[in-house]
């Protein structure tokens, strides 16, 4: 069954009236930009989190997307996120991307 929250579709999920795409990576569900265009794939994976490459539609470049998994659950979590995201943007290196955007998803189940 069809409904504007969520529509299965070839290359992922559709979600919010087609704003955000919804795919499953290596078991985790991210949820991006529709600008981003498959293929979504699994770049590596770490403590805190997943990353996987993309590619904008808008600016045909390639970007790496991090999903951090309960980034601020707790306080020391949330410090070494905040950390690594104010430390990337002082990075000036080939292997290092900018930081282009930040997207936090909140999801409360009752």
């Amino acid at each position: 069954m069809e409904n504007d929250f969520a529509v299965k579709g070839e290359r992922g999920i559709s979600m919010c009236g087609g704003r955000y795409v919804q795919y499953n990576i290596l078991g985790n569900l991210f949820q991006v930009s529709s600008k981003y265009v498959p293929p979504i794939q699994p770049v590596g994976r770490g403590a805190y989190g997943i990353v996987c490459s993309a590619t904008n539609s808008e600016t045909k470049e390639s970007v790496a997307i991090k999903k951090i998994t309960n980034a601020f659950d707790n306080r020391i979590d949330a410090k070494r996120t905040l950390r690594e995201i104010k430390l990337l943007g002082h990075m000036d290196h080939d292997n290092v991307c900018t930081s282009l955007n930040f997207l936090f998803f909140d999801v409360f189940v009752n």
